[in-house]
């Protein structure tokens, strides 16, 4: 009886699995073969394979300048990254290293503006960037997703793991903080700086409200605003925002199966 209700608990477990990831990777396999249709067949819903790719490809650069804007998109969300990976770690380790009279009221502060929606932030943040001359630039989106409060959350809970073995025998050889922090911290976590890029580098990818304020002029559009533009055309070719929905997705693909194992081991916080 045992073995039958492992058994039985097995095979329920694996379809319900099976079910999640068929709903889970559906939308993009529909994507795929919505990219080989035309317009009229993806609005009526055809699940195959068209003969309309090339098409679809052709209308979808003639429409787009696509080396400019994905120049764009990889441009805001290649520095985005690395400032906001360089502010945050030094922020985490920063908060968990040093103490200090006031340092878990700053720390807490920081934390509350999680709970701050973003749509109350726009109008003072596009103030702030009309006043120093940013509007419709890339750093009018680079700047305000430096100081991530949630990344900081992430790195000061993954230097609490950081033995502090290494760091007290750093400074009995002599090692300043600075030289701490670069040549032991950063090896050290090396996995927790990995996961954190992909998830900032994912929502910098893929970020649409922000720069649809702020980005006015088609030569500073990145591909998520180029694929909205042709979804809300007035006749939109679905065909070609298959196109532009697939090379959109294709970046943020490749960086999470490149770097996935990383990401495992600085989400589990395992530190090597």
């Amino acid at each position: 009886m045992d073995r039958l209700t492992r058994a039985l608990s097995a095979v329920f477990t694996y379809a319900f699995l099976g079910i999640m990831a068929f709903l889970s990777i559906f939308p993009f396999i529909w994507m795929i073969l919505g990219a080989t249709n035309n317009s009229n067949d993806i609005v009526t819903g055809k699940i195959g394979i068209g003969s309309a790719l090339i098409d679809n490809i052709r209308a979808f650069a003639a429409a787009v300048d696509v080396p400019l804007v994905f120049w764009n998109s990889i441009k805001i969300a290649l520095i985005s990254t690395a400032l906001t990976l360089v502010v945050a770690s030094l922020a985490g380790y920063g908060f968990e290293v040093f103490r200090s009279k006031y340092r878990e009221r700053v720390y807490n502060g920081i934390l509350l503006t999680l709970m701050v929606p973003f749509a109350a932030l726009m109008i003072p943040l596009f103030i702030m960037m009309g006043k120093l001359g940013l509007i419709d630039t890339h750093w009018a989106v680079i700047l305000p997703t430096i100081g991530s409060a949630f990344v900081i959350f992430y790195f000061r809970q993954s230097t609490k793991a950081f033995p502090s073995e290494l760091r007290d025998a750093a400074r009995v050889d002599g090692l300043k903080e600075w030289q701490i922090f670069l040549l032991i911290y950063v090896p050290v976590m090396r996995s927790t700086y990995a996961a954190a890029f992909i998830i900032v580098f994912m929502a910098s990818w893929n970020n649409y409200l922000w720069p649809l304020i702020v980005l006015q002029s088609n030569e500073m559009k990145t591909i998520t605003l180029v694929v909205s533009s042709l979804a809300s055309a007035y006749y939109p070719d679905f065909g070609a925002v298959m196109v532009s929905a697939i090379l959109a997705t294709l970046p943020t693909l490749l960086v999470f199966f490149v770097m996935q194992r990383q990401f495992v081991q600085g989400m589990t916080g395992s530190i090597k």
